[in-house]
């Protein structure tokens, strides 16, 4: 599996891996990030799956949920194609962080959950859990921030709690912030991630 994707080289050894939202592509969070991580390389993949014409990374759930089964399959083939990519842009996957928006950043939580150590850590905005594996990887000390949204009717806070409290228990250091805002981001979730990055550079 291929995506379409952008690298934009940086001059430190952190890369971004940017993970847009339901309808974005490739280029949507490259000025967030080059602002959240200035000098980080950026690499930017477009969602293969294509549904009611928005871009995503996976299905957005019917009734009956998510789809665990398809989850699964995404993240394989996301896992795949960042192990060969790290490889053509000499990309440190220890350095390789996701920055991720609603549909992107539950991919980034499930790719954590399901693929331990493709990514270095995550700042996710607007997420909740969509896989909860059988059992627990080892995130001991994988950083991830978690900005949600107090009045999100797309991704409540609670469902935010909940990504937070599974990631926890799997050893990672989650910081979960609540911000005054719905499922769109907001200079507060701008200036946190700013301020999260700068930890990790």
């Amino acid at each position: 599996m291929d995506f379409v994707h952008k690298f934009v080289p940086g001059r430190l050894a952190m890369t971004l891996l940017l993970l847009h939202g339901s309808g974005g592509d490739e280029n949507d969070l490259l000025p967030i990030a080059g602002s959240l991580a200035p000098g980080a390389a950026l690499l930017g993949p477009r969602g293969n799956v294509v549904q009611h014409g928005a871009r995503r990374f996976f299905s957005y759930p019917g009734p009956d949920g998510f789809d665990a089964d398809e989850i699964r399959q995404r993240v394989a083939e996301l896992a795949e194609w960042i192990r060969r990519m790290t490889q053509q842009y000499a990309i440190d996957p220890q350095r390789l962080y996701a920055l991720g928006y609603s549909n992107g950043a539950n991919m980034a939580a499930a790719t954590m959950l399901l693929e331990p150590g493709t990514i270095a850590g995550a700042c996710l905005l607007r997420s909740r859990a969509v896989v909860t594996p059988a059992v627990l990887p080892d995130l001991t000390d994988v950083p991830v921030l978690i900005s949600a949204g107090q009045t999100d009717h797309l991704i409540p806070p609670s469902d935010a709690e909940a990504l937070g409290k599974l990631l926890t228990s799997a050893g990672a250091r989650v910081d979960l912030a609540i911000q005054k805002a719905g499922n769109d981001l907001t200079p507060a979730d701008f200036s946190l991630g700013k301020q999260w990055f700068s930890t990790l550079l």
